[in-house]
C-alpha cells in the first residue's frame, strides 16, 4: 500500500465515503459501493462512478476489469488516512504540536472534554455500522 505523498492525503467527504465502503467490503464495483453508501447517503450511479474514478486517478484505489465492469480496491488503509487527518488537524489548529492539543483539551471545561470523547466514539461507531451493514 505504499504510494507517493500527495499534496493532500485526505479525500473530500464523498470520496471518503466511497473509500470507507471499499474498506468495509475489501473491493467492489460501482453498484457494490453505491449499495453500501446508500445506507447513509443515496448517490446516483454516475456520481459513485465519478468518485471512484477520481480516487483511482489519485492512486487511492486501484481498479481491474471484471467482465464489463471495473472492480475497485483501496490502496490506502483506514489507519493511514486517520493518521493523515489527525496530522492535518494538529498542524492546522495546534501549530503541529500534539502537546498543545493535549494542553488545550486539559484547559477545557469537563463538558468540552466529554463532548470530544463522544465525537471520537461516534466516529468509531459510524465506521463499525458500515462494517456491520455488509454482514
Amino acid at each position: 500500500m505504499a504510494r507517493a505523498a500527495a499534496a493532500r492525503e485526505i479525500p473530500p467527504p464523498l470520496e471518503l465515503l466511497c473509500l470507507q465502503a471499499l474498506w468495509s467490503a475489501g473491493e467492489g464495483n460501482v453498484n457494490d459501493v453505491r449499495r453500501i453508501t446508500a445506507q447513509t447517503k443515496p448517490l446516483a450511479y454516475t456520481t459513485v462512478m465519478t468518485l471512484l474514478e477520481r480516487l483511482a486517478r489519485k492512486g487511492m484505489v486501484s481498479r481491474r476489469k471484471a467482465g464489463r465492469a471495473y472492480v475497485y480496491t483501496p490502496e490506502l488503509s483506514n489507519d493511514f488516512v486517520r493518521r493523515c487527518a489527525f496530522r492535518e488537524f494538529v498542524n492546522s489548529f495546534f501549530e503541529g504540536s500534539e502537546g498543545k492539543l493535549l494542553e488545550w483539551l486539559g484547559q477545557q471545561p469537563a463538558e468540552v472534554r466529554v463532548m470530544a470523547a463522544k465525537a471520537a466514539a461516534a466516529a468509531a461507531t459510524a465506521v463499525e455500522r458500515l462494517d456491520t451493514a455488509l454482514l
